[in-house]
């Protein structure tokens, strides 16, 4: 059965920290690649750090330096670390899993979790 369930959102404000967790059943752990996005209200869906399975990362511009993409294979669970937030950080925040090439977009993946609230005020 294919599950992420994310956790670990809140409200910060503006320079703090939050870790984001996701929960993987077993088969989709194994998917190739796994990936935090992120949609903001009004605007669209996009992607923020994805992980291959060999452990390879890859950022969104935006978050390089702050955010931190890692797993845990002993425990199917992907995380992000996010440091020195700012307000525009503020968005829902999806866990996602591929077998396919490992990218930023949301084609890349076939599997989501129902997300996580982040709110970052000034």
């Amino acid at each position: 059965q294919v599950q992420l369930v994310e956790s670990g959102g809140g409200s910060v404000q503006a320079g703090g920290s939050l870790r984001l967790s996701c929960a993987a059943s077993a088969s989709t752990y194994r998917r190739n690649c796994m990936a935090w996005f992120r949609q903001a209200t009004g605007k669209e869906r996009e992607g923020v750090a994805a992980i291959s399975s060999a452990g390879s990362t890859s950022y969104a511009d935006s978050v390089k330096g702050r955010f931190t993409i890692s797993k845990n294979n002993a425990k199917n669970t992907l995380y992000l670390q996010m440091n020195s937030l700012k307000p525009d950080d503020t968005a829902m925040y999806y866990c996602a899993a591929g077998g396919g090439w490992c990218g930023l977009g949301t084609l890349l993946y076939n599997y989501w979790g129902q997300g996580t609230q982040v709110t970052v005020s000034s």
